[in-house]
């Protein structure tokens, strides 16, 4: 409900919020209601004042022009407590104005009064809608009516005004944000590229050497040798097709190459390639059934690599590392889970570890990366993954993907 006596500190905040309002030029809006209402009363002056606590800004005005005074001298200021339209016939009849420099100075020709209320949609009294006369009269009842109605109207055109550059600034920051990524972007698809060209040279010496090393007459003849050399090769060869995935990945705002993915064979690739860890660590790996999904395999592998080395290297000491790899299809996905029974995550920390740079527990060698890149590619083939607390102790990391 509003206050019959205003607050200063409030009153001067709200009318900071139309701060840009300028009185050389109030816009079209403003001063057509204000031409239109010194029409409708038969006013030869009009004007929409704001009353500060201490001065006067008149925004739009007809007939005269006044941009500023203090609010002693404003005949709207002597009157701002006043909830209501007030129609003053004769001003010389009424104390409120006696002295005031409208009737008494120079430009002394006010001598007929009536203005209504301008509200903050809040229902702080901001200011008062006037029409002005150098002659007695009076205003109908139609007129009295008119008059404040388009008092609210000043209203809807402030905070119009106020909503719509709110509106431009926000739009701004936005186009600020979009350039500052394309910017992001461009400096990312050079770092993979220069990334890419940089790992390429010492993966192609190791290829190299592997397909030379697969043609020694000693390990032809050394079966298990053999098998751990052609291995190496396939792991550096699927290395290579995975940087040129993440590089093109990048370089293409992020677009994937979606086809029918069999994750077992996902899972199989990955396997395979950290059997030295897992016979190491003696992990006992336990996959389940896994299904087809339509996805980017090459960007689905490091997903899964990603969270199968974590399980394995977060062991509790001296216990034997236990995986499971499991499936379940909910509505409108499948859910992915490697389940551990390692040292686990605090509860507190479960969403932290998926943030760039950040390691569980700190002290623990790695870069924090892995779990921050699995979660932007689940996200750009549309699914969600996340981090719960195992049954009995571990970690249990999920991630959706669509059906």
């Amino acid at each position: 409900m509003e206050s019959s006596v205003r607050d200063a500190a409030v009153v001067d905040r709200e009318i900071e919020r139309y701060g840009r309002l300028d009185p050389d030029d109030p816009g079209r809006d403003l001063q057509s209601l204000v031409d239109l209402v010194a029409a409708i009363c038969e006013a030869p002056y009009a004007a929409i004042a704001m009353v500060g606590s201490e001065r006067h800004h008149q925004i739009a005005s007809f007939g005269f022009d006044i941009s500023s005074c203090s609010c002693e001298q404003s005949m709207c200021g002597v009157i701002m407590d006043e909830p209501g339209p007030v129609v003053v016939p004769d001003t010389t009849l009424d104390p409120r104005f006696a002295g005031n420099p409208h009737m008494t100075g120079a430009d002394g020709s006010v001598r007929f009064h009536a203005s209504a209320p301008v509200l903050s949609p809040g229902g702080v009294r901001l200011g008062r809608l006037a029409v002005l006369d150098t002659i007695p009269r009076e205003l109908t009842d139609v007129q009295t009516k008119a008059l404040s109605i388009m008092a609210g109207q000043v209203t809807v055109l402030l905070d119009l005004r106020y909503r719509s550059r709110a509106l431009e600034d926000s739009l701004q920051e936005l186009m600020d944000v979009r350039d500052e990524l394309k910017r992001s972007n461009s400096h990312l698809s050079q770092f993979a590229g220069q990334v890419s060209h940089d790992l390429r040279a010492p993966l192609t010496a190791i290829l190299l050497n592997a397909e030379l090393l697969a043609m020694e007459p000693v390990v032809e003849a050394n079966t298990e040798v053999a098998q751990m050399v052609d291995a190496l090769s396939a792991a550096g060869h699927r290395m290579d097709s995975m940087i040129e995935e993440m590089l093109a990945f990048a370089q293409e705002d992020g677009r994937l190459r979606l086809v029918e993915t069999d994750l077992t064979k996902i899972v199989e690739l990955v396997l395979t390639d950290v059997d030295p860890m897992i016979r190491r660590e003696d992990a006992d790996i336990r996959v389940g059934p896994l299904p087809h999904v339509t996805a980017d395999p090459a960007l689905l592998y490091p997903v899964v690599l990603n969270l199968v080395t974590n399980a394995i290297k977060f062991a509790r000491p001296g216990t034997r590392p236990i995986v499971s790899i499991t499936s379940e299809r909910l509505a409108e996905h499948w859910r992915i889970r490697v389940t551990d029974n390692g040292i686990g995550v605090p509860a507190d920390r479960h969403e932290a570890v998926f943030e760039l740079f950040t390691r569980v527990p700190s002290a623990t060698a790695g870069h924090g990366i892995g779990l921050a890149t699995a979660r932007r590619i689940i996200s750009a083939h549309g699914g969600a993954s996340g981090m719960e607390n195992a049954p009995g102790g571990g970690t249990s990391v999920w991630f959706d993907l669509p059906v």
